[in-house]
């Protein structure tokens, strides 16, 4: 269901094609209309029933079927309202009050054939006055916020903010950096007591290496006596002390 704005644009919200007309008796009293006095078996006109909307009014045409004729309409300005009133004594009936263009107005009465025409008739003159009433709501809405002072969050000049970081850790300046390794692995720490001896060409040997595998792999035997290392001085004493004799016998001969 379309609706209208308020350029003038007409839209079209309900349409029955057949609706009765009836004269109806003056109001006796105030307690409403009933349809039970109307001549229900006879009535005035029947023919087409539109309801379309120009912003935020609605008309009711009664429109001949096969012309399209207009026979009578009624400008509802609100809904329910003095316009359009139902009948006291049923749900198909409703009171209308219809106007020429002139000024002048009349009521009649307007029936439909089914109730479920008459529920169409009463819920899309509700649904467009609903809409008329939340499209001034928004209008208010709108009018009170341009009024209302703008707020300025934008930064004034030379202004500055600060902006506090938790868990981050500060680096002590105090601390010293770990150098990173080379990649180059240490040789093995000598044995004790080894002697490196440079050979010819002035290239090092390698340290000699004891190997414990033996006493590794060896749990339950006895472990050899150690054998006695053999004195690396004792050909040097024992030449010396030869000369020595040499050389005494020599003096004791001369």
């Amino acid at each position: 269901m379309a609706l209208a704005d308020d350029s003038g644009y007409e839209s079209v919200i309900c349409v029955k094609p057949e609706v009765h007309v009836y004269k109806i008796p003056p109001r006796a009293t105030n307690r409403g209309y009933r349809a039970a006095d109307w001549k229900l078996d006879e009535p005035a006109w029947t023919g087409r029933m539109k309801i379309i909307s120009i912003g935020k009014l609605a008309y009711i045409k009664l429109e001949d079927k096969n012309s399209g004729e207009l026979f009578a309409q009624a400008p509802v300005e609100q809904y329910p309202g003095c316009v359009v009133e139902a009948v006291t004594d049923s749900s198909r009936y409703f009171v209308v009050r219809i106007e020429d263009g002139s000024g002048r107005h009349a009521f009649i009465g307007l029936g439909f054939a089914d109730r479920g025409d008459s529920f169409d008739f009463n819920v899309a003159l509700q649904d467009h006055f609903k809409w008329v009433k939340q499209e001034g709501e928004l209008a208010k809405e709108e009018a009170s916020q341009s009024t209302a002072p703008k707020l300025d969050l934008g930064f004034k000049e030379g202004q500055t903010i600060k902006i506090s970081i938790g868990n981050i850790k500060k680096k002590d300046p105090g601390a010293k950096s770990r150098p990173m390794g080379s990649g180059l692995l240490l040789p093995p720490p000598m044995a004790k007591g080894a002697v490196l001896v440079s050979p010819p060409g002035g290239q090092q040997s390698p340290p000699p290496t004891h190997s414990n595998t033996a006493s590794l792999l060896d749990f339950g035997g006895r472990v050899p006596a150690a054998q006695p290392t053999a004195d690396l001085w004792g050909d040097f004493t024992a030449a010396g002390a030869s000369s020595s004799q040499d050389t005494a016998k020599g003096w004791v001969q001369f």
